[in-house]
């Protein structure tokens, strides 16, 4: 086994907002700084209405599962509604959006393959760091 990352560690996690204005943050879990991978793997924390900005890769598939919360994924004018359970992949070059509709922060696991410079993007952003309802929320103790 390479790698493997426990609820305890996660309490310890890098976490970064690329932006301060940003409505989304990111726990890197994996990534090429801290292992092997030319991958990057993330919980992504989106605020109550918060989203991506529109954005694109132009060589990385995007893949994202839905842990908790719901909101809408928009690619290339296509919309879909989104919620616990749900997966979504995007194919490299489709412009999307990821919007946080709930009353509640929405959580995914984010991954991109290959990284194609998104850990560099996140890791240049400022550190912040995970509340507990994010806490709660990961660990499945939330109400």
């Amino acid at each position: 086994m390479q790698k493997s990352f426990t609820y305890e560690q996660l309490r310890k996690a890098e976490v970064f907002r690329i932006a301060p204005t940003d409505t989304n943050y990111f726990a890197i879990l994996f990534d090429p700084a801290n292992s092997s991978t030319s991958a990057i793997f993330v919980i992504e924390i989106f605020t109550v209405g918060g989203a991506t900005p529109p954005n694109s890769h132009s060589t990385a598939h995007e893949f994202f599962y839905v842990l908790h919360g719901e909101g809408v994924a928009s690619s290339d004018g296509d919309e879909l509604a989104i919620a616990k359970g749900d997966a979504l992949l995007l194919d490299p070059g489709s412009v999307h959006i990821v919007k946080n509709t709930g009353s509640s922060k929405l959580y995914t696991l984010t991954v991109m393959v290959p990284n194609q410079e998104f850990s560099e993007l996140i890791r240049s952003g400022e550190r912040v760091a995970l509340d507990e309802e994010d806490l709660a929320i990961l660990a499945g103790t939330a109400a």
